[in-house]
């Protein structure tokens, strides 16, 4: 148990199920997160920061071996575009950057499926934006996990992916070959597929996952 890791995003579908897979490890000493609140989970291996983001909390941090990015918002719950880039553009990059100037070897973000900085549809450019700007930071290791609809149990109720729930049930046999990336995938899948990325062996400096290989990540 030599390793440290940071994460923000830990109160979301996958950051949740991620902080459980990093406590329960043998490769990680002392797992820190960032949160705006309160955090229910206690462990002697875990440091809760509640900070504020807007304020770049990572800069009084302790140096880290792997930080994982799991933030994100939707438009509704940000209410503007400019709130949604600051969570899903400015933050991670921010991070980043602090990572790279303080030594970390492996930065693990959740993007989206469709991620495209030309894209028309606003999530998917910024999601593409993001990849983008991770690209010349410097960091010895960047991994780009792109889910499909994700599937949990969250702490809130949106309309939309449960309608998408409800469909992806009648399709998802039919998504096979080129069409399996876009079956549902479950948030628990995602963060194990993280966790084993970064304890795993990596050649490549920069590394996206689409959502069927997500799945199959050993």
């Amino acid at each position: 148990m030599e390793r440290t890791a940071l994460l923000v995003g830990a109160t979301g579908l996958v950051g949740n199920e991620l902080v459980k897979y990093l406590l329960h490890s043998n490769e990680y000493k002392r797992v820190t997160i960032l949160v705006r609140g309160d955090y229910p989970v206690k462990h002697p291996n875990l440091v809760v920061k509640k900070v504020n983001f807007d304020e770049s909390p990572w800069d009084n941090l302790e140096a880290v071996d792997d930080i994982f990015c799991c933030l994100g918002t939707t438009i509704k719950k940000a209410k503007t575009k400019e709130n949604f880039l600051k969570v899903d553009l400015q933050y991670p990059i921010e991070l980043a950057k602090w990572g790279a100037e303080n030594g970390a070897k492996q930065y693990l973000v959740v993007s989206a499926m469709g991620a495209n900085s030309k894209s028309k549809i606003f999530y998917n450019q910024v999601k593409g934006k993001l990849e983008e700007g991770l690209k010349g930071i410097g960091l010895p290791h960047v991994h780009i996990f792109r889910p499909s609809l994700l599937l949990g149990n969250r702490n809130e109720f949106r309309l939309g992916e449960k309608a998408g729930e409800y469909v992806m049930k009648f399709v998802f046999f039919a998504l096979v070959g080129p069409w399996r990336k876009y079956r549902a995938i479950e948030a628990k899948q995602v963060a194990l597929a993280m966790y084993k990325k970064a304890v795993g062996p990596s050649n490549k400096a920069y590394t996206v996952y689409e959502s069927d290989e997500i799945e199959r990540v050993e």
